[in-house]
């Protein structure tokens, strides 16, 4: 199930589209009137305000490069909630062929409103530093000086680039209201693109034709946006960007000394064109570099999906993923089977590797990872993948495998590879096929406790978790054990000892613990009151939108979480009463609620426990998922008494 968006084709060969009155690339003047306003007329309650934002992006006909022109003024109002705009950040790219993007000219200010006069700061470039985020990105940091409430953020900068393939996509929805807001893109004429739009928004003014600029004739696509609001996001959708109004160009063809070049237009066409490069598809098909790695138990496997299975363990238990994305290799398999660490592209390849060497049929399938945004399945594009996972066909069936984590199953991948579709490329043909995930993830939680004399409680907290959640529980634990084991007592506001996290042999990651607390009683004279669920009861409603749903709404995968809580009644008390138990489920069964609250001999036993049949759902099914969600609410929030006798 996919959210359908709104998807606009400029044809690039088209005259003007709009042919409304309208300066482009031309920035308004800067007054003290700027300085002087107190707030935004399209959200009085933004702590800051785009006043002018003008991308402009032009390929010079004389050195072939492309010449990225950023321009932003940008209004505070509170500036301790506005960090995203407080310092400047410019990403510069590199390939392994040694091109690379240069930094050309750039100005940055901040204007303050001193004694009604305007004050001007030069941001100095000796507060530029550089971070290297990767092997192929590089970001130039600035940081504003004198920012205030009030003060007005002006820059402008010029990047250089080589890559001319893919221009970068700007999303004209921020999180940031925006005054106005334009994108231009200018092209000699032997140069082909498509424009498209992806979102809701309209542009007020645009213009596709031709014109002579730079001194030769070109195609010019102007597309200018007023008044346009904050972009608004939703809880439960995996990446809010997806839903943003944006543009962006994709070069289509070329003319050149009388030539016509056609760049990939078709999936085939990048399967035809992996195929044989040497950083993919003649990665995956030199089985003698890995044959003799294989060890010999699993080479004498006879079941395939075993032999699959103890491939991929041995990869993703042999090599180490880098944090680098990618579906080219990064080294090459020569070198992973050296330095044991590699990129998305180098780990997986190599798995694709070993498995035909086995004779399996195994084949890459790439993706666009959940942070990276949907494919745009309307124009076929190399650009639009970042990562390549392995796909195994046995008999009838596709098992999927990612060898970047170290916590992976077959079928049971990191929540960034879901992401609705993929490329999966056989080695005659290119199919687009759906990544949906269908296996269930598994969350319990289990309580065992102890009314004391003095009302404290005390008892041994364990919680299990499977699938997916395992997998993310255990990156977590791996990432930072420390803040992973704090995350209980946050949560919970309850003190927490001896806790052991680990990985069980059937694959559940588990966390045991001890815990006290005198704060989950309320002594009433002779009556004790107490939540059957003490800390595990649920706070808030998570689906608590008053407005009518606009997005998806997505899980990553499909979810049981049951709570268990056992506690002993103290001696001299008995029950005088318990909560109601529930049952709520939807028509079609995919979202169901139990409560259940007993006594059984000297204990009360409560079970509350929810299941998602599926990994995502039309947002027309929002309005169930606040019902259920408000009946799990009220039934956890009950409470029950203990009389003495």
């Amino acid at each position: 199930m996919k959210k359908i968006l709104l998807i606009v084709c400029v044809s690039v060969m088209g005259s003007v589209v709009s042919a409304q009155k309208h300066e482009f690339l031309k920035m308004p003047k800067f007054t003290i009137e700027d300085l002087k306003k107190a707030k935004s007329n399209i959200d009085d309650k933004a702590p800051a305000e785009i006043i002018y934002r003008s991308i402009h992006y032009r390929v010079d006909p004389y050195n072939g490069q492309l010449v990225k022109d950023y321009v932003y003024r940008v209004k505070i109002y509170d500036k301790d909630k506005s960090e995203d705009w407080l310092n400047l950040e410019i990403p510069l790219r590199e390939n392994n062929s040694g091109s690379k993007e240069t930094l050309g000219s750039i100005k940055a200010y901040v204007y303050n409103l001193e004694n009604d006069k305007i004050e001007e700061t030069k941001v100095d470039k000796s507060s530029k530093f550089k971070s290297k985020e990767n092997k192929y990105t590089t970001v130039n940091k600035f940081a504003f000086p004198n920012i205030k409430n009030g003060s007005v953020i002006e820059y402008q900068y010029q990047v250089n680039s080589p890559f001319l393939y893919e221009i970068p996509v700007i999303y004209m929805e921020l999180d940031t209201p925006a005054m106005y807001s334009e994108y231009v893109l200018d092209a000699p004429n032997n140069m082909s693109y498509h424009i498209d739009f992806t979102g809701s928004l309209k542009p007020k003014y645009q213009k596709v034709g031709e014109e002579f600029l730079y001194g030769m004739d070109s195609k010019t696509y102007r597309f200018a946006y007023e008044n346009v609001k904050a972009f608004k996001g939703e809880k439960f959708v995996k990446n809010s960007d997806n839903y943003r109004t944006k543009i962006r160009a994709e070069l289509h063809s070329t003319y050149f000394n009388n030539g016509l070049k056609t760049y990939t237009s078709t999936w085939e066409d990048i399967r035809k064109s992996l195929w044989e490069n040497d950083e993919f598809g003649q990665q995956y098909k030199k089985d003698r570099l890995v044959k003799d790695l294989i060890p010999k138990n699993v080479s004498e496997e006879k079941d395939e999906l075993k032999k699959a299975n103890a491939i991929f363990d041995f990869v993703k238990n042999s090599y180490t993923w880098n944090q680098t994305y990618g579906f080219y290799t990064e080294n090459g398999i020569r070198d992973l089977v050296k330095t044991k660490t590699g990129n998305t592209g180098d780990l997986n390849l190599m798995l694709i590797n070993m498995l035909r060497a086995e004779k399996l049929k195994a084949y890459p399938i790439l993706i666009s990872t959940v942070k990276n945004g949907f494919v745009n399945l309307t124009f076929p594009n190399i650009g639009n993948f970042n990562y390549v996972i392995a796909a195994v066909e046995i008999g009838k069936d596709v098992y999927l495998f990612d060898a970047t984590s170290k916590q992976s199953k077959e079928g049971i991948l990191p929540g960034r590879v879901w992401n609705s579709n993929g490329l999966l490329l056989r080695d005659e043909k290119a199919e687009v096929i759906s990544l949906n995930n269908i296996k269930k993830s598994y969350s319990t939680h289990t309580t065992k406790a102890k009314i004391n004399p003095d009302g404290t409680v005390t008892g041994q907290y364990q919680d299990d978790d499977e699938g997916l959640l395992a997998l993310n529980a255990k990156e977590n634990f791996d990432e930072n054990p420390d803040t992973y084991r704090k995350q209980y007592k946050e949560n919970f506001s309850v003190d927490f000892s001896n806790i052991n996290s680990r990985v069980l042999d059937t694959g559940e990651f588990r966390s045991t613990m001890s815990f006290a607390s005198g704060n989950m009683i309320d002594d009433l004279g002779k009556r004790k009151i107490i939540n059957p669920l003490l800390f595990l009861h649920q706070n808030t409603n998570d689906f608590d939108q008053q407005e009518e749903r606009k997005y998806m709404i997505d899980f990553i995968s499909p979810i049981s979480k049951i709570k268990i809580v056992e506690i002993e009644i103290p001696e001299g008390y008995e029950v005088a009463d318990l909560p109601k138990s529930k049952k709520i489920v939807t028509e079609d069964k995919e979202i169901s609620y139990s409560y259940i609250v007993e006594k059984k001999d000297n204990k009360i036993v409560t079970v509350s426990k929810f299941e998602i049949a599926s990994a995502d759902y039309p947002k027309e099914y929002y309005p169930a998922f606040k019902q259920i969600w408000k009946v799990i609410s009220d039934s956890e929030n009950q409470v029950m008494s203990l009389i003495k006798k």
